[in-house]
C-alpha cells in the first residue's frame, strides 16, 4: 500500500459511478482478475490527455482494451490511438470492446510481443503510456525514447509496486527480485535522463510522469 488505505479509499469515493461499456468492462476486468488501470490512475490519464490534447497516442500494454477506450473518449476528433497487446485472447477481446465502444477508427491495436513491434513503428507519438509487463520497461525504454516526439508526454504505471519498490532485493520475494530491480534500473534511468524531466507519484500504484525535453 502506497498512500494510506483510508485516503485510497476516500479519493476513490469522489470518483463518478462508471457507466456505459466502461463501466462494465471495469467490473467484469475485476471479477476476472484482469489488471487494469486504478480509477485514480485513470483520472490522471483524463487530465493529461486534456491538458497535452496529444494527436498521435501509443499505449504498450492493451489487456482487453480498457485504458485505450478510456483514452479514447479524451482524444480530439482527428486524434489516433495505437495499442499493443501481446496474449492472443486478450487482443481478441481488446479488438471486441473497442469495436463495442466504436472507436475501431480511432485505434489501432496491434497484436505482438512489444519488443518486435515498437522497432517498427514510426517516430513522433506526443503521448505514451506504459503499461505493459513491468519487467520490461527497462528493455522498452530506447524504443520508447526513439517514439517520443520533442515535447511529447511520457507515462508509466504501475512503478512503485504496491510500495515494495522501497524495499530491499532481499526483503521482496525471490520471484519478484527481477522485476524489483529491473523497475528500480527503468525509474533511475528516467530521473538521470538528459533529455527527460519525470515526476513519480504515488497515484495508484505509483506513476511516473516524464516530459521529453524540447530539442
Amino acid at each position: 500500500m502506497i498512500v494510506e488505505e483510508r485516503m485510497t479509499a476516500y479519493l476513490r469515493s469522489l470518483e463518478p459511478e462508471e457507466a456505459g461499456l466502461t463501466g462494465e468492462i471495469a467490473r467484469g476486468a475485476r471479477q476476472e482478475g484482469i489488471p487494469i488501470i486504478k480509477p485514480e490512475t485513470g483520472a490522471l490519464l483524463k487530465v493529461l490527455l486534456g491538458m497535452k490534447r496529444p494527436r498521435s497516442v501509443l499505449e504498450v500494454g492493451a489487456a482487453i482494451g480498457y485504458s485505450a477506450i478510456v483514452m479514447a473518449g479524451c482524444l480530439d476528433e482527428e486524434a489516433r490511438l495505437t495499442t499493443i497487446e501481446c496474449d492472443p485472447d486478450r487482443a481478441r477481446r481488446a479488438a471486441e470492446n473497442i469495436s463495442k465502444a466504436g472507436f475501431r477508427q480511432k485505434i489501432r491495436l496491434i497484436e505482438g510481443d512489444a519488443a518486435q513491434v515498437l522497432p517498427g513503428l514510426d517516430p513522433g507519438f506526443d503521448f505514451i503510456f506504459m503499461d505493459a509487463a513491468k519487467g520490461q520497461y527497462i528493455h522498452f525504454l530506447d524504443q520508447v525514447m526513439r517514439l517520443l516526439a520533442p515535447g511529447a508526454v511520457l507515462v508509466s504505471d504501475n512503478v512503485l509496486r504496491d510500495g515494495d519498490i522501497i524495499q530491499s532485493r532481499f526483503a521482496v520475494r525471490r520471484r519478484d527480485r527481477t522485476i524489483h530491480s529491473r523497475m528500480r534500473r527503468y525509474l533511475w534511468q528516467l530521473k538521470h535522463s538528459q533529455d527527460l524531466e519525470t515526476a513519480v507519484l504515488t497515484v495508484g500504484d505509483g506513476v511516473a510522469v516524464s516530459v521529453r525535453k524540447a530539442e
